[in-house]
């Protein structure tokens, strides 16, 4: 498909068989098909092909996500059309050069032009050709329809002029007259001594490259469901009976039991069948702090098992898992149709059709008037290559390409056009919370040692005994305070006590010697079992802390309660600037997490928002985004975890923070590489900047053709200054994109 025409002609089709609903996405280069009463799958399949290919265009089945081996139509297609332009730029350099200064022309110069140009303008141009011959199959006409029809106009013009006309005198040499005199003035013939290949060659090669550029932008369309596959784990350590086998994962059912040792994924959705440890399941849930599980809980496949040894039974494989429901609902997100279409597209529906009749009636009126074929021929021909959407081919691809360029600079990636649009009317922010308002990494924000209350140890002695007990656990809080401890204390890597008679305490802490003194560090439950007493205050601090979505972490030493440690998700430097911008730029921001509500609430206040949603699962993620675009609301959703997937896919615009997952940033329509806040404010700046920029070129670009198409039909412009004039109004789209290298 070469444009959104193509897209809306396949779904009609697709539309018109019994009992199909179907939905073509051009930008995804998708059909999101559903059927009544379906049988056959394979037969059914196989008609929707048939039928697409009856169309004029090719289909095939996506894809397994889990398919790596395999190469995707947009792939191959991308590196054909590289390969194109490729070829017609080397050969249409020399074809330009030598048309245009004539110093450069030599005896039979014209053909050594035509050996060049006609690879060009057949081989390197066939898209084109192909495209038009399909729509006029048809009965439309699109810029494919005015790129073939120039150029071979332009082609055959000049084989007619070498051939039959004075072009192919060895001697002939080309020189620039700005106007030719009309017939009626000059009252010789046109045109038969000049020839056009530097024009057909030229709009040839620029229009490859504007479709490069586009293909370009649109080749990781897809990558978030082979991103989710690539999530989870590939093999898994199968239990028999007392051996450990390890298989693949496509291998293991329902009911069989495997090990996960610390540091490994979790293969499947699973229950617990004996062992204990803290899993981290940010990566689904956006839960910041790990969870802590024991015979009997549920785990889910692709999280991370944090410390301890764990015998799992698996109770859910392959499409049944909550990564493949997740990655379901990515493809349905993505799946939907674009509400707006591209800019170009729409100006050219309407355009194109009008400079082919123009194109005849400028024909038909120079031989009514009496002018010989050759000048009406001309003129014709002056039309057409006036007219040839150069500029507006290359309007939105230019522009993109320097915003991008410039964006990649300042860390903001952008993947399309429609990203752009997109961005005009976002009046509403979505944001998650871990890992995007909040660093997503455990630190300690407090320490309280309890000298207060007759404790002996001051803070930087209690912070130095619990922290190397910790240095000797994997959990992400004991890593939260021993980095603390280090970092306080000035030490390096390693260097702080080695604990002695070392014991993790399942789901409640961790025990040991550290020089002579007996450390528990520790949950309450911890401490109450061990016989610690603990002040009333304690507790209190302990249930606040908690509300609040901190962890409460207490530490007895020699027998004797000594102190807290708070351990919590911080949040960025930058946030509350970043939602300031936010708000500046008219979104109202939302907060919506997978987080308890005492720590989102905690977070929301600390940057200014008011609205919040917590305890919000990836689907809910979605349904929050769909309640407020039924509202009427554009909407923008910033994100960073598995979790967030399918709501950046269903947003209007998604931005992912770089320091995510690839299957966030897959996913997104834009990514902010530094996990700043604020380049998310920048992106939409960006975004919203490049569109004005792509506004201006078409305007310019159709103004120009507009003002120029009466001069040509005249007989006014020569054929020749009508190929540079198209040059050079591409070369003023270009121009007016590099402005947005200095964005800032």
């Amino acid at each position: 498909m070469t444009c959104a025409a193509c897209a809306q002609r396949v779904e009609k089709k697709l539309n018109k068989l019994d009992g199909v609903t179907a939905s073509v996405n051009y930008a995804t280069e998708k059909a999101w098909v559903s059927a009544e009463n379906l049988a056959d799958r394979e037969e059914f399949v196989g008609r929707l092909i048939s039928t697409v290919q009856k169309t004029g265009y090719t289909a095939e089945v996506p894809q397994d996500a889990e398919d790596e081996s395999g190469e995707d139509l947009g792939s191959r297609d991308l590196r054909a059309l590289r390969t194109r332009l490729i070829i017609a730029g080397i050969l249409t350099v020399p074809v330009v050069l030598w048309a245009m200064v004539p110093a450069t022309q030599f005896e039979y110069w014209t053909w050594v032009s035509l050996v060049l140009s006609v690879p060009v303008v057949l081989w390197a141009g066939w898209p084109f050709h192909r495209a038009a011959a399909l729509n006029a199959r048809h009965g439309t006409a699109t810029m494919d329809t005015l790129i073939s029809l120039g150029t071979l106009a332009a082609l055959g013009w000049s084989l007619y002029a070498l051939f039959f006309g004075h072009a192919g005198d060895p001697s002939m040499r080309h020189t620039f007259t700005l106007f030719d005199e009309p017939y009626w003035m000059s009252g010789h013939s046109m045109g038969s001594a000049n020839v056009y290949f530097e024009v057909a060659t030229a709009v040839t090669t620029f229009l490859l490259l504007g479709r490069y550029f586009e293909k370009r932008s649109k080749a990781s369309a897809g990558e978030a469901l082979r991103s989710l596959a690539n999530l989870g784990a590939k093999d898994v350590a199968l239990l028999k009976g007392e051996r450990e086998v390890r298989i693949p994962i496509k291998e293991l059912s329902v009911g069989d039991e495997f090990i996960v040792r610390p540091g490994e994924k979790i293969a499947t959705d699973s229950v617990v069948v004996s062992g204990a440890s803290a899993v981290d399941m940010s990566m689904l849930t956006g839960e910041s702090v790990p969870v802590e599980v024991a015979e009997g809980d549920s785990v889910v496949g692709a999280t991370i098992n944090a410390s301890g040894q764990l015998v799992l039974r698996a109770t859910s494989i392959g499409a049944d898992t909550q990564l493949a429901q997740m990655a379901k609902l990515v493809e349905e997100a993505q799946s939907g149709k674009a509400e707006v279409q591209r800019l170009a597209d729409r100006i050219s529906g309407v355009f194109v059709p009008v400079v082919l009749l123009v194109t005849v009636i400028t024909l038909g009126a120079w031989l009514f008037l009496g002018a010989p074929a050759e000048a009406a021929f001309t003129a014709a021909v002056a039309v057409l290559i006036i007219a040839c959407p150069c500029a507006l081919g290359l309007a939105t691809p230019t522009a993109l390409l320097v915003g991008t360029g410039r964006g990649a600079q300042q860390g903001i990636l952008i993947k399309g056009p429609e990203v752009l649009e997109a961005s005009t009317g976002i009046d509403a922010v979505v944001l998650d919370k871990t890992g995007t308002v909040t660093t997503g990494a455990m630190q300690l924000t407090s320490l309280l040692s309890a000298r207060q209350w007759g404790g002996e140890y001051e803070d930087t002695d209690l912070l130095r005994l619990a922290g190397s007990l910790e240095s000797a656990s994997e959990h992400p809080v004991a890593h939260a305070i021993t980095n603390a401890a280090r970092e306080a204390l000035g030490s390096r890597s390693g260097s702080l006590p080695r604990p002695q008679d070392f014991r993790s305490h399942a789901g409640t802490g961790v025990s040991g010697e550290v020089e002579g003194h007996h450390v528990l560090v520790g949950r309450r439950r911890l401490m109450e079992s061990s016989g610690i007493k603990l002040p009333s205050e304690v507790r209190e601090l302990v249930t606040e802390g908690e509300a609040h979505g901190s962890t409460a972490v207490l530490v007895a030493i020699d027998g004797e309660f000594s102190g807290i440690l708070t351990v919590s998700d911080t949040v960025k430097e930058t946030s509350a600037e970043a939602l300031a911008e936010l708000r500046r730029l008219g979104m109202d921001p939302l907060l919506l997490t997978g987080d308890n509500e005492g720590a989102a609430r905690r977070v929301a206040e600390e940057v200014g928002i008011s609205n919040v949603v917590s305890d919000a699962l990836p689907e809910d993620k979605v349904a929050t985004i769909k309640g407020l675009q039924s509202q009427g609301k554009t909407v923008a959703m910033i994100g960073d975890g598995v979790n967030d997937a399918a709501a950046l896919a269903q947003a209007d615009l998604g931005i992912a923070m770089g320091t995510g997952t690839d299957v966030a940033i897959n996913a997104a329509d834009i990514t902010v590489i530094r996990g700043d806040l604020r380049s998310a404010a920048d992106a939409v700046r960006l975004s919203r900047r490049t569109l004005r920029t792509i506004r201006e070129n078409l305007f310019w670009a159709f103004l120009y053709n507009t003002a120029a198409i009466p001069l040509a039909a005249a007989g006014l412009l020569n054929p020749m200054l009508a190929g540079a004039a198209m040059v050079l109004s591409s070369l003023s789209v270009v121009a007016n994109s590099l402005r947005l290298r200095r964005f800032r």
